[in-house]
């Protein structure tokens, strides 16, 4: 750990790490924006009246809730070309990410929907509004405000989890850390700069969640 040569050697590869990094970086946006999009889909309707399209959104959250994010990975990567359905390791490692940290974002969505009064809806519709005014009128920008905490928790979560991208190749911070320290036998520098650089990314999340919690409190 303080061998002052394998330090400096790493520090002469920083570019190994910084790449990496970005590409994390991007992953991480990338599929935060897709887990948005699906946590919104399916939580409204989690909370809707149609009964078939409630059952198939049921069945994907147990699903992905329920299934470790390493197979469902996996699965993607060499399963679904054997059935013609070929994605890019980083494609591979989005949707992954999204359909994981998706599903437990759409039960974050439902529950603040729900939270909201439903009396809160009643006078919308009395005062002539439709449904959908409603909802996306008075109940969602109440639900904002409830979901916030709970889904930047799930955002921390997702940029920790994007290491596991590191079994599809998608040469995010992770794969390359630890391809470059089995290159070199350097294992323990590599990962705890690794460490730090995943620590200056969800540290300051978690802080914000903390303080988006104590303020709704």
């Amino acid at each position: 750990m303080f061998n002052a040569g394998r330090w400096a050697l790493l520090f002469t590869d920083w570019q190994v790490f910084a790449g990496g990094f970005l590409i994390t970086i991007l992953v991480s946006a990338v599929s935060l924006a897709g887990t948005l999009l699906i946590s919104l889909v399916v939580g409204l309707v989690r909370c809707s009246q149609n009964r078939t399209a409630k059952a198939i959104c049921l069945g994907y959250v147990n699903f992905f809730q329920n299934t470790p994010l390493l197979v469902q990975l996996l699965f993607m990567y060499n399963v679904l070309p054997r059935i013609g359905i070929m994605m890019s390791p980083f494609l591979c490692g989005c949707l992954g990410l999204s359909l994981y940290t998706g599903a437990f974002g759409a039960s974050v969505v439902e529950s603040a929907v729900k939270a909201v009064p439903k009396g809160q809806t009643e006078a919308a519709l009395s005062q002539g509004m439709s449904y959908m005014q409603s909802l996306f009128c008075i109940v969602i920008p109440q639900a904002i405000k409830i979901a916030l905490p709970p889904m930047t928790n799930q955002c921390v979560n997702m940029i920790k989890n994007s290491s596991t991208l590191t079994v599809v190749t998608a040469g995010e911070l992770m794969y390359r850390s630890d391809g470059w320290a089995a290159e070199y036998g350097c294992y323990t520098q590599a990962f705890i700069v690794s460490a730090v650089l995943y620590l200056i990314l969800c540290l300051p999340l978690s802080k914000a969640a903390e303080a988006l919690e104590k303020k709704a409190a």
